[in-house]
């Protein structure tokens, strides 16, 4: 589960509106947040970047959902794990995303 912090704004809101129910629906799911960042930047930037990306993305669930706090956690990666090549602006945008991952 994830989506691109790159998409417009409505497709981001979808990404995680599924993200939100499958949750809701799923009272012993648990999730990692996992935030990402294109190679710009120092790495220390980019792993706050890509935290304040992921909990960005966690309060929305929470607040929308009202999913509980301890159903999911936050990781940064920062730029250490790019799905494409950070040397085009297409790249760099598919970089920049959020990924849930079910841990239980």
């Amino acid at each position: 589960m994830s989506f691109l912090g790159t998409e417009h704004s409505s497709q981001k809101y979808k990404a995680l509106d599924r993200n939100g129910m499958l949750l809701k629906d799923n009272p012993n799911v648990k999730v990692e947040v996992g935030g990402h960042a294109d190679g710009k930047g120092s790495e220390a930037a980019n792993q706050t970047i890509a935290e304040k990306r992921a909990e960005s993305a966690m309060k929305y669930i929470q607040d929308k959902y009202n999913i509980p706090a301890d159903r999911m956690t936050v990781k940064s990666y920062g730029s250490s794990k790019p799905v494409a090549d950070d040397k085009t602006n297409e790249g760099r945008a598919k970089n920049r995303r959020v990924e849930f991952m079910v841990v239980k």
